[in-house]
């Protein structure tokens, strides 16, 4: 870990509006490699709306958007041609600021002794392109985890300072969405270098683009623009208030921190560990979970050794595993660790909620464990609790 002492900050004050044709979106993109960026955005893959880099305008989902609900995800095609007119997918942006798997160190054997080799991290600069409201809060929330303190985790320090930040403003909402709930969405209102908007009508196709740090404007700068955005306010208000009516998921989230206090030992916890399989699904689609391991590993000759950074998930048993066993041997206590970590003491840590509303783990949990329905079983029948260190 180093010293903390700059953290990324793209927000402006004041918000320029400006509207740009669909004729002329390449060009964003040409400013970008223009200056420097690798492009990361929404494309097709795996049979889903993967993120991945993208070599042109051509590799958005142009024409395509999704149909989500517990346990279920499929493409589908659209009526128009819409660029970005899908649900979050399986990815989430912090595999590219927080990768899943990473090499930390190598160390080689000679006759002066072992040789610790660094890695090097990446000096690329990259633009993620298409970032939802709830994934952009996921990222100030991981902000938060990585930068917030008095020491930093310099690989994502490295990776987010250089990161320009292009949101979207989303102009629908799925059956696991919940995002409004949670306040994160779905108009995104700050933390971005530009946010786009996209208007279909009947005889026009264009983006309505606020610019919201000077690095944006500088991007903005070499694409063919129009400043006639008269109504542009109204029109983004008006998509907003519409996505905001189609969340397929609400959760009631007042006090919720003494809710779950309050409630350790409901007979909920018992009913939801006899369906979830403890696969971690919910933990590697969720943008904010940042549990990670090391794992050090040696070539068969002994002279080569590597020590690897990788995700890891509370529902893993080694990854509470002490000297006296695990500490969360049941699927009852690592699923109320997760849920109660993700919506009560995540507060008491960093003074935000875990969750932003995207409905990820509902989606692709194999057996379709709801963490909105969760939350309202135990709301509706509060049963009181023991200590927290009462059953494990």
């Amino acid at each position: 870990m180093e010293k903390n002492e700059t953290r990324p900050c793209t927000l402006s004050a004041e918000k320029e509006i400006v509207a740009v044709a669909r004729k002329d979106f390449p060009a964003l993109f040409d400013s970008l490699w223009a200056n420097g960026f690798r492009i990361l955005g929404p494309t097709l893959g795996e049979g889903a709306i993967v993120y991945d880099e993208l070599h042109g305008v051509d590799d958005l989902p142009s024409g395509w958007t999704d149909e989500q609900d517990g346990a279920t995800y499929r493409l589908k095609k659209r009526s128009d041609e819409a660029l970005f007119g899908y649900n979050v997918g399986p990815h989430a942006w912090k595999k590219f600021l927080f990768p899943p798997k990473l090499r930390l160190w190598r160390a080689e054997a000679s006759n002066n002794g072992l040789n610790i080799i660094e890695e090097k991290q990446t000096e690329q600069k990259f633009a993620l392109i298409g970032v939802k409201a709830c994934e952009l809060k996921a990222i100030l929330i991981q902000d938060q985890v990585f930068l917030g303190g008095e020491y930093a985790d310099p690989i994502y320090q490295n990776r987010r300072k250089d990161a320009l930040l292009i949101a979207v403003n989303c102009t629908q909402a799925g059956k696991t969405c919940f995002c409004v709930s949670m306040n994160a969405g779905p108009r995104v209102e700050s933390g971005f270098d530009l946010c786009l908007t996209e208007v279909l009508a009947e005889d026009a196709h264009y983006f309505i683009v606020e610019i919201g740090s000077e690095q944006g404007a500088g991007i903005m700068a070499n694409v063919p623009h129009s400043n006639q955005t008269q109504g542009a306010e109204k029109a983004i208000q008006a998509i907003a208030t519409n996505t905001a009516q189609q969340m397929g998921r609400v959760m009631d989230t007042e006090n919720i921190q003494a809710l779950l206090q309050d409630n350790f030992e409901h007979s909920r916890w018992d009913d939801v560990a006899s369906r979830c399989l403890t696969c971690a699904n919910c933990t590697m689609a969720c943008p904010t979970c940042f549990c990670s391991t090391v794992e050090d590993v040696t070539d068969i000759t002994g002279d080569h050794a590597e020590r690897w950074r990788q995700w890891d998930s509370c529902f893993t048993m080694d990854f509470t595993y002490m000297n006296h066993g695990h500490a969360r041997a049941s699927a009852k206590s690592r699923y109320r660790q997760w849920m109660t970590h993700k919506l009560s003491t995540w507060f008491d840590q960093f003074g935000t909620s875990g969750c932003v509303g995207c409905g990820r783990c509902i989606t692709w949990c194999p057996v379709a464990i709801d963490i909105t329905e969760e939350v309202s079983a135990i709301r509706a029948n509060q049963t009181g609790g023991k200590p927290a260190s009462s059953s494990l």
